[in-house]
């Protein structure tokens, strides 16, 4: 056999046993008549002796090892010597005597060194680089802990939902196209010239027609594929928690989800704080007022405010045109200069907003703005935001979204400047009541703000029939986490009428709904329970967990920014038979 252990397995324990190890050289020391090789393994590293005067042949073997050579030992566990341990290392206190060593296979030099951290050699290594050969950037003891977190918590996750009687159900990977906001990636049919599947966002629809089927609870692990532009915490292919429930309303779902958030948290992340227990809950008009976001990190306290009422008929031009004023207190914010000041500005500017105006708490209040003003309009703004001598307002003044996003952005700016971002808290909450609209791209036009299949509030179906499309709002919540969303989910609409009428709210005539989502209006007719679920972004949570700023760190083998794989060459070109045989025609690419 090729091994008795794993490198970790082995403690003091196991003194004078014989043992059989196998894995790679991580470190080769000689010293002469003793040759030193840490072995690792998938569990982690144990140091390996070889001696001349135990076997020559070994020693002579391990003459010509080097790193990352794949190699087979059997040996003696023996105690290492007197202040020869390493507390560093799990196997620290012990170590190998090799009797007989076998080269599995030799190594050439690598690309970069897997037996330091990342960091160590960031400036020197390309994320290209580690994306293409990223199964020895998987060697990396960082990058195996990422992997080994993500088993452990999607374990916790399924033994969890198993305690409460979930069944996890597999739903297909070709479907029909039936679009929800992102686009698609579509899949040619050899057998049905012109027709396409397409890989699913989600298995929205699917886990919806369990429910119809009575599965009652259902879950999945499920791979989603969504073909848009690439960013840190967003891949073209990545994993969801896919859960759904019948006869269930918005606050079981939320408990079922709390608990387990919080035990994955505690069990996997002892030493990290969970905020508050249980999680907030904000609607989303007070998310978006107060934290100028729907995913507000809440570890820290700055609080935004509307002053428009206050400031609105002031003689300041950018005051008086705007839709709404927004203020921001920074706690002595005053000592900060005029160049912090303006970067705090050019964050405001990149999500739309004009600019920021300010005021600085003083014996006196002093602002460029401060002419403009009436006599009392300073006082009240000072009072209205609990300002101290030594405290830094700041405003924005613009459209609703453009003031709550962009001071949204300073305050999270302002918040590491202050350093008030405390990685060792989970602040986790509940964000509810989004509207079930928003305006589309076209003028007049509306979509729907999660997908069409979200039930609106019973106090608001009487919107229907006004022009307050807009002004519904929706059985639908997100859990936040430190500034992330994480997951989403809402009850969904039972009802084939009302599934209807939502169709016609976003203009999808009732051939194109038919041709669309024919197979679900139809279902809905059958019988179909109130139900309603949720969906968790996995690799969002274990790149939290984990600490990681971007999830292709926790991912095994994730896509460029670009939406490729370097290792393996895709996307790439296809034989001519192949792409002729899948009725597909490509078109020569037009020269600038």
């Amino acid at each position: 056999m090729f091994r008795s252990h794993c490198c970790t397995e082995l403690s003091i324990e196991n003194i004078k046993n014989e043992v059989i190890l196998a894995g790679w050289v991580n470190r080769r020391r000689d010293h002469g008549d003793l040759i030193f090789v840490d072995l690792r393994d998938r569990s982690g590293l144990i140091q390996i002796v070889f001696d001349p005067e135990v076997s020559a042949d070994s020693h002579s073997i391990a003459e010509t090892l080097r790193s990352e050579f794949v190699i087979k030992v059997e040996g003696i566990v023996r105690p290492r010597g007197l202040g020869l341990e390493n507390p560093n290392m799990v196997t620290g206190k012990i170590e190998i005597i090799a009797m007989k060593v076998e080269i599995l296979n030799e190594s050439k030099n690598l690309p970069f060194s897997v037996n330091l951290p990342i960091e160590a050699t960031s400036n020197e290594v390309s994320e290209d680089v580690r994306l293409k050969y990223r199964y020895l950037d998987l060697r990396r003891e960082k990058m195996r802990d990422n992997m080994e977190m993500r088993y452990k918590v999607i374990k916790t996750i399924r033994d969890y939902l198993d305690e409460k009687k979930f069944w996890e159900i597999e739903t297909p990977m070709l479907i029909k196209g039936t679009p929800e906001g992102a686009r698609e990636y579509l899949v040619p049919s050899r057998v049905y010239p012109g027709n396409f599947y397409v890989l699913p966002q989600s298995p929205q629809q699917m886990k919806q027609l369990l429910m119809v089927s009575g599965m009652d609870k259902y879950f999945q692990i499920a791979r989603c594929f969504r073909d848009e532009d690439q960013r840190g915490d967003r891949q073209p292919e990545f994993t969801q928690l896919d859960m759904e429930m019948s006869f269930i309303e918005q606050e079981d779902i939320m408990q079922i989800i709390e608990e387990l958030l919080i035990l994955v948290t505690e069990k996997h992340l002892p030493k990290v704080k969970i905020k508050t227990k249980p999680f907030p809950v904000l609607t989303y008009d007070d998310a978006m007022l107060k934290y100028g976001s729907d995913k507000p990190d809440l570890r820290f306290d700055l609080e935004i405010k509307d002053v428009t009422s206050i400031v609105k008929n002031s003689e300041f031009k950018v005051f008086a045109d705007a839709e709404v004023i927004r203020a921001l207190k920074i706690p002595d914010g005053m000592r900060f200069s005029r160049k912090e000041i303006d970067e705090a500005t050019e964050v405001a500017k990149i999500y739309k907003a004009k600019g920021l105006a300010y005021i600085v708490v003083d014996e006196e209040i002093r602002s460029p703005i401060l002419k403009y003003l009436t006599k009392g309009e300073g006082p009240l703004l000072v009072k209205t935001m609990e300002a101290k001598k030594g405290d830094l307002i700041f405003f924005v003044a613009d459209k609703k979204n453009i003031a709550a996003e962009s001071m949204g952005a300073v305050r999270v700016h302002m918040a590491n400047k202050l350093n008030l971002v405390d990685n060792n808290i989970f602040a986790f909450a509940w964000v509810v009541d989004f509207p079930l609209f928003e305006a589309g791209e076209e003028e007049g036009s509306i979509s729907a703000t999660h997908h069409p299949f979200t039930r609106p509030k019973t106090e608001d179906l009487n919107k229907f029939d006004s022009k307050d499309l807009l002004d519904i709002k929706a059985v639908a919540y997100d859990v936040v986490l430190n500034g992330y969303e994480i997951g989403g989910g809402s009850i969904r609409i039972h009802e084939r009428d009302l599934q209807a009428k939502i169709f016609k709210a976003l203009n999808i005539s009732d051939e194109d709904s038919a041709r669309r989502f024919g197979h679900i209006l139809e279902a809905f007719t059958y019988g179909a329970p109130p139900h309603g679920g949720i969906a968790l972004g996995l690799d969002r949570l274990i790149m939290l967990i984990t600490g990681e700023k971007n999830i292709r760190e926790v991912m095994a083998f994730p896509k460029d920014g670009k939406a490729r794989d370097l290792m393996l060459g895709a996307p790439s070109e296809m034989p001519k038979e192949q792409i002729k045989e899948a009725n597909i025609e490509i078109l020569a690419k037009k020269k600038d």
